[in-house]
């Protein structure tokens, strides 16, 4: 139950690690996917019913969980790269099992916000788990691993929100205890068949408090110049992409009059392109195109993407652009690979975490824009009718990422990646 399965393991044990993390990821998305069709509408119910005081709220519950998690991430990443990564994974389980409980009774606004606060501080099993992939795939295959990880959460939002949105016609709060049930199960299936993926000879011998925070993380990523490229393009992407979670719920409300049982079938519609994407696609793409114009190809599908979302003046227009859009899921697959062939497996959790801290930092940045752009386009004195507003600067966010990644790519066009770079020479500062 506590085997250990490196990336030198044999190839059948490395694939069975693959599957529990998958698995794992997997239930960790459907609970999360539970509550996202829900979750602004109890906001708005909480609000008194008013869309635009709801939106303010979004925005600062947004805020407020990539703050918390722009501070933990680096500290749960030094811990997995210290203790492993099974025990992170199972605590983060555990933990937000309990706050998926403390929601479904929470009765207020500045309670709920708790509740938020302690899923940002305990949601570390996405961090740990690109670790955890990095530590068991060689590096040839990481990009369809990835890939695959990005499948787990596509399913998971096609299973997730469906059922939220499905039980929130019974009970507003219901998802919230179903998504208690998944987390706390998760826990059991990582007690009882959750491998370790990194061997003690492997682990750092101490916690790296110097590189545990997120300026300490990003110390660490500036000993490593050549993914510098690949960072930025990683904050962009993220920065585009909380879009989602800021507004498009009450978006789809404002702009189609879609409620949660309609908005949880289109985000399962856009878990099964997202599932297509990245268990079937990714490995395709990659193999024929590289890594690097496979993170191309992704982002100027976003890019036309999100103009047709922020421009289609009905929810058929905005279905018609979803394949479109779902084929900006190839582009983190490769950057992620790109990022993992160039560190050593003794800094990966931390390097996880640094990079996780950049999302959070993005996410700390961008509900407040999104929800204020949002706000300003439908309310009263909006300079234009536009409720996709927030859309078209995701779209410029993502362009302006791909002319990133474009002046990188040719920069570094002719680099063979044979290993990871070698270590800063003092090993307490890497």
């Amino acid at each position: 139950m506590t085997s250990d399965a490196p990336t030198g393991a044999h190839p059948g044990a490395r694939k069975a690690a693959t599957v529990f993390i998958f698995v794992t990821v997997l239930i960790d998305i459907m609970a999360f996917g539970l509550i996202i069709p829900v979750l602004p509408h109890l906001v708005q119910e909480m609000a008194g019913g008013d869309m635009v005081t709801a939106a303010k709220w979004v925005g600062i519950f947004g805020v407020l969980f990539a703050a918390i998690q722009f501070v933990s991430s680096p500290v749960q990443g030094a811990m997995s790269d210290r203790f492993g990564r099974r025990p992170v994974i199972l605590l983060s389980c555990l933990g937000l099992g309990v706050d998926f409980i403390f929601m479904a009774l929470a009765q207020t606004l500045p309670w709920l916000l708790v509740g938020r606060v302690i899923s940002a501080i305990f949601a570390a099993s996405f961090t740990t788990a690109n670790a955890y992939i990095a530590d068991v795939t060689e590096p040839s295959k990481r990009a369809q691993a990835f890939g695959m990880l990005g499948a787990a959460f596509g399913l998971g939002f096609i299973v997730g929100p469906i059922i939220g949105g499905t039980l929130s016609g019974i009970d507003i709060r219901l998802p919230f205890w179903a998504a208690a049930g998944l987390a706390l199960v998760n826990f059991c299936y990582g007690l009882f068949v959750l491998p370790e993926s990194l061997p003690k000879a492997r682990r750092s011998a101490r916690i790296d408090w110097a590189h545990a925070h997120p300026f300490g993380s990003m110390k660490l990523l500036a000993r490593y110049p050549a993914i510098w490229g690949m960072v930025a393009v990683v904050f962009l992407l993220n920065l585009a992409h909380y879009v989602y979670p800021s507004v498009f719920v009450l978006f789809a409300d404002a702009a189609y009059g879609w409620g949660p049982r309609t908005v949880g079938y289109v985000l399962g519609v856009v878990g099964v392109l997202s599932v297509i994407v990245n268990a079937v696609l990714v490995k395709r793409v990659v193999a024929k195109f590289g890594e690097r114009r496979a993170l191309l190809i992704g982002l100027s599908c976003g890019v036309v993407g999100f103009a047709i979302y922020g421009l289609a003046p009905t929810g058929a227009v905005f279905l018609m652009g979803m394949p479109i859009m779902a084929l900006w899921a190839l582009a983190m697959p490769a950057t992620q690979s790109m990022v993992t062939r160039l560190v050593g497996p003794e800094v990966q959790g931390r390097v996880q975490g640094a990079l996780t801290s950049l999302a959070s930092l993005a996410g700390i940045i961008a509900p407040a824009i999104y929800t204020s752009v949002f706000a300003l386009f439908i309310g009263p004195h909006a300079p234009a009718k536009l409720p996709g507003a927030p859309f078209l600067l995701a779209c410029a966010l993502l362009a302006s990422a791909g002319l990133v990644a474009w002046r990188f790519i040719r920069t570094h066009a002719e680099l063979q990646v044979d290993g990871p770079l070698p270590a800063p020479a003092n090993p307490g500062e890497g």
